[in-house]
């Protein structure tokens, strides 16, 4: 089996319904930017999460942390860089840098830890399907 990738970048337009009334990309959004890296370099390994999830595998966050540099506006185009940091037997470690496509400009960085859940709540090894072990 191949090695699956440990980064990925993807790039996002900020949307004019994610920006607040200062015209900042709102820190909310950011948490679901960060998910679509997650999901899309998941992708990359050939696996979709909502295929995990109808085997009864859940990947949930378990801590999160967030750095802002600098605001996103709408329109901006953005590059997410996705990495995996540390893979345990139940739990994924990644870490993002957000960079804004037009200048280079960092924005943010954050770290998320996700722990693998059965459809019960339980914590349960990653499987090894998924090669990150």
């Amino acid at each position: 089996m191949n090695q699956p990738p440990q980064e990925i970048t993807i790039d996002i337009r900020v949307r004019y319904a994610e920006v607040d009334p200062m015209g900042a990309l709102h820190h909310s959004r950011y948490w679901v930017y960060f998910e679509m890296g997650r999901t899309e370099l998941l992708r990359a390994a050939g696996v979709a999460y909502a295929d995990l999830e109808r085997e009864g595998v859940l990947f949930v966050v378990a801590k999160c942390a967030a750095s802002f540099k600098a605001p996103a506006r709408y329109d901006d185009v953005l590059a997410l860089t996705t990495r995996i940091m540390k893979v345990g037997a139940a739990r994924i470690d990644h870490a993002y840098e957000l960079n804004r496509t037009a200048d280079g400009l960092l924005l943010a960085t954050a770290e998320t830890t996700l722990a693998c859940l059965n459809s019960d709540g339980q914590i349960i090894p990653i499987p090894e399907s998924l090669g990150l072990r």
